[in-house]
């Protein structure tokens, strides 16, 4: 295997590794065995597309429109404290229990569409995944000659990770079954939610 790729996937993964938004809405997701595969797909193809771009040599698109930065700051602020807030209330007012993986996919699930449109708010709406993606993994494919093996495996690292949250967030299932711990997830949610947001105006 290509040094190029191997140094992708570790800055890739690396990356990523950090618990954000995106994150914890895949761990819940996961756990909830709901549009599963949906939402990991869309999550990694999101990033490939990104690090594609910053491969490819699009890391001044901050500086040839200025207004960009703080438009996706300001709309990604917003958005995640609506989530934080969401998530909070629902910490405090549902007491169920998290669903056995058959009634999770007998029904009571989110439909599709408004999963779908949440997991690309927190990606195209988060200025870190830009400067992560396009502008620091852009730049540093720059210092290697296998600039694709690079990208590469940059993108490798993406589906690895979201994949492997995604389902294996499923060991986790016992102890969900208890609603005391699901509301202490999305309290946690809440928080990290609120946290990146104040972040993104403090910037």
């Amino acid at each position: 295997m290509s040094s190029a790729i191997v140094a992708g996937f570790a800055l890739g993964f690396g990356l990523i590794l950090a618990i954000g938004a995106q994150n914890a809405f895949v761990l819940r997701q996961g756990l909830r065995r709901q549009h599963v595969f949906a939402v990991c797909l869309t999550c990694a193809l999101s990033d490939a597309v990104l690090i594609t771009a910053g491969v490819a040599g699009f890391g001044g698109l901050a500086t040839a429109m200025p207004w960009f930065e703080p438009l996706m700051r300001y709309g990604g602020a917003a958005f995640l404290i609506w989530y934080g807030a969401r998530s909070l209330f629902a910490a405090l007012t549902k007491t169920e229990a998290l669903m056995t993986g058959d009634d999770a996919r007998s029904g009571g699930g989110a439909a599709l569409r408004p999963v779908l449109l949440t997991v690309l708010a927190f990606t195209w709406l988060n200025p870190h995944v830009y400067l992560d993606t396009v502008v620091l993994i852009g730049s540093i494919s720059a210092q290697y000659g296998d600039r694709l093996g690079f990208g590469l495996g940059a993108v490798l690292a993406s589906f690895t990770f979201f994949f492997s949250l995604g389902y294996g967030a499923r060991l986790l299932a016992p102890v969900f079954a208890r609603p005391r711990a699901w509301q202490v997830l999305d309290t946690v949610i809440a928080l990290t939610m609120w946290t990146i947001a104040a972040k993104l105006l403090l910037m």
